[in-house]
């Protein structure tokens, strides 16, 4: 896994360090001694986790600067793309948000064991933390499989005005994008950029979709998530 992991950064011009692939490699075997007993991956092949979980998350580095910024990761599930983006850009202010209680204690116990700084994780669900925590994020990310307009409702409420929200997605989301553009314009969101990219040495094609916050998402939103999923925006 260690020289796929760099030559991987190198072919996506990251300079990473040897203790950041080490924290890498640290994280994906706590994560598969968990999933033994727990289901939080089926990729189990460390090839295959190098390239579609570390490799993939770390693509988000060329689409932001996230160096000092506060961050959350929105249905966070086992980690990704949170734990790689902390790992490789530590002084990240980073919060885990799953609404699975489990998922957050395996995450937390890597927090722990593993020394990280700057990093929590919270068992909470996305439109519950942000009454609490509405517009505090410079960034929200999220490899979550929701459509992207229920994905907006959950992240952009989290964002700061200025700051961001970026969706990882498949390649073939052009009906979803369009889908998506009302709920995004009504919480105060704009489509900046889309970047499609491949994940080095494979012939996977995936998407990041950049939604700048122009404006303050209005106080309704998000709204309970049974109305969410009842009646997307």
């Amino acid at each position: 896994m260690t020289e796929l992991l760099k030559n991987g950064f190198s072919a996506m011009k990251l300079s990473v360090s040897d203790a950041q692939i080490a924290q890498l490699e640290d994280f994906t075997a706590r994560m598969l001694e968990t999933n033994k007993v727990m289901n939080l991956t089926r990729i189990t092949d460390p090839k295959e986790i190098a390239e579609k979980h570390l490799l993939d998350c770390a693509s988000l580095l060329q689409a932001a600067d996230f160096s000092k910024k506060s961050v959350v990761d929105v249905g966070c599930g086992a980690g990704f793309p949170g734990m790689p983006l902390h790992i490789l850009c530590p002084s990240c202010e980073l919060t885990l948000l799953d609404s699975l209680g489990k998922r957050i204690r395996f995450l937390q116990g890597c927090i722990d064991a593993m020394n990280l700084s700057d990093i929590e994780a919270v068992h909470a669900r996305a439109e519950e933390f942000a009454a609490k925590h509405r517009e505090q994020y410079d960034f929200a990310v999220s490899r979550a499989v929701a459509q992207l307009n229920v994905l907006a409702e959950l992240s952009l409420p989290l964002v700061k005005q200025g700051g961001a929200f970026i969706a990882m997605k498949s390649k073939d989301t052009d009906e979803e994008l369009e889908r998506a553009k009302k709920a995004i314009c009504l919480l105060g969101g704009e489509i900046e950029k889309i970047i499609d990219y491949t994940i080095p040495h494979t012939e996977i094609t995936h998407r990041l979709v950049v939604i700048r916050k122009k404006n303050h998402t209005p106080k309704q939103y998000p709204r309970p998530f049974r109305k969410i999923s009842a009646s997307p925006l």
